[in-house]
């Protein structure tokens, strides 16, 4: 019987969850079957042998249901195969190794509860239509227009679809 993965994600604008759906289609593709669901929606683990669960990073660390969900399901991740990855704007920034370094160091709350097997992280999109207006938005809105930061789409998807292809065999075992 082919393994069953379970791909999560937490998500604000839909960026996180059309990496995730591309992340379940790849791992699908060798046979797996794959649930690709928000964190929201899942509530029990057991039926999976194995998790990958994604987040879009906000005030430098993963969304706060993203947190809730590690953490609730902790000990059983911990049990199963685990792979995460993080969806960031940052990472599409000149000097992207500074900024992997800093990105990698938001997840560190996450690794701290559940070692996973791989990371991937990933540039984002960055769609303004879909963010509420509020002070965090403005100042972001500032920030791209002073070019600190880049805006649109920056989602490489051959790089999302090599990093799924590289943690298939992992979560098959």
């Amino acid at each position: 019987m082919p393994p069953k993965i379970l791909v999560t994600y937490a998500s604000r604008t839909g960026s996180t969850a059309e990496i995730a759906q591309t992340i379940g289609k790849t791992l699908a593709e060798s046979g797996a079957q794959v649930d690709v669901r928000a964190m929201q929606e899942v509530h029990n683990l057991a039926p999976y042998s194995a998790v990958v669960a994604g987040s879009a990073i906000r005030k430098s660390k993963w969304l706060p249901e993203a947190a809730q969900f590690i953490e609730t399901h902790r000990a059983e991740l911990a049990q199963k195969k685990f792979a995460e990855f993080t969806v960031c704007i940052t990472l599409a920034m000149s000097n992207t190794e500074q900024y992997r370094t800093a990105v990698a160091k938001w997840v560190a709350p996450v690794r701290a509860l559940v070692r996973p097997m791989s990371e991937g992280f990933f540039a984002g999109l960055l769609d303004f239509s879909k963010l509420p207006i509020n002070l965090d938005t403005l100042q972001l809105r500032l920030a791209v227009a002073l070019r600190i930061f880049p805006r649109d789409d920056r989602r490489d998807w051959n790089a999302i679809r090599a990093w799924a292809e590289s943690i298939r065999p992992m979560l098959s075992d």
